[in-house]
């Protein structure tokens, strides 16, 4: 499975949401939306899982395309260790 890291998203949509914009490359394993801790509010971003193959063809055809009135940040998931660096 490969990680998807989804920003800019718009802060109404919802998990089912990015499933239907995603699945239309493959199956989607997994959906997370991240919220804040302390307020619960969307934070904007989240993560899709799909196998290698619909996830390169998912980022290259939604990177910066407009979903619900903003362009998408679309790209391979960095682990945590990755973005530190």
């Amino acid at each position: 499975m490969t990680s998807i890291y989804v920003g800019n998203i718009t802060y109404n949509a919802t998990e089912r949401d990015i499933e239907g914009l995603f699945s239309q490359f493959g199956e989607v394993a997994s959906v997370k939306l991240i919220n804040d801790r302390e307020t619960g509010r969307p934070k904007g971003f989240g993560f899709v899982e799909m196998d290698a193959e619909a996830a390169n063809k998912a980022i290259e055809s939604l990177d910066g395309k407009e979903f619900k009135g903003r362009n998408l940040r679309v790209n391979q998931a960095r682990s945590r260790d990755e973005r530190k660096s």
